[in-house]
Formats: C-alpha cells, sequence, structure tokens
C-alpha cells in the first residue's frame, strides 16, 4: 500500500488538509449540480399547476400553491 498507516492518509505528508477540503469541496459542488435541476423542474412544476388552476377559475386554490 502506498502510505504506511491510516494517519499518514489522512495527513499525506502535511498536505492532507488541502488534499482532503479539495475533494469535499468538490463533492459538495457535483453534489449541488446533481440536485439542483431536479428543485428547479419541481418548482416550476408546482408554478404551472398553480397558474392553471388559477385561469381555469378554480375557487379550491390555497396559499401553498400560489
Amino acid at each position: 500500500m502506498y502510505f504506511d498507516s491510516f494517519d499518514a492518509l489522512l495527513t499525506m505528508g502535511g498536505h492532507g488538509g488541502f488534499v482532503w477540503s479539495a475533494y469535499l469541496i468538490t463533492i459538495l459542488v457535483m453534489a449541488a449540480i446533481l440536485i439542483a435541476p431536479g428543485r428547479r423542474r419541481k418548482k416550476f412544476l408546482r408554478q404551472l399547476a398553480g397558474e392553471l388552476k388559477r385561469s381555469r377559475g378554480d375557487p379550491n386554490i390555497t396559499e401553498e400553491e400560489v
């Protein structure tokens, strides 16, 4: 194995803080890139459904749907 111990893997000769923080930032950005479109789609569909109900004159519209 490349590292002698788990501690050596974490510290990476003094560079571990930079390496692991770069990995963490990369994972967070990639997760945001994957999650954001789904959230935008849900929000858009909710808004579209509200607009359709309003255009039909549906009296059962709640504040959450607006």
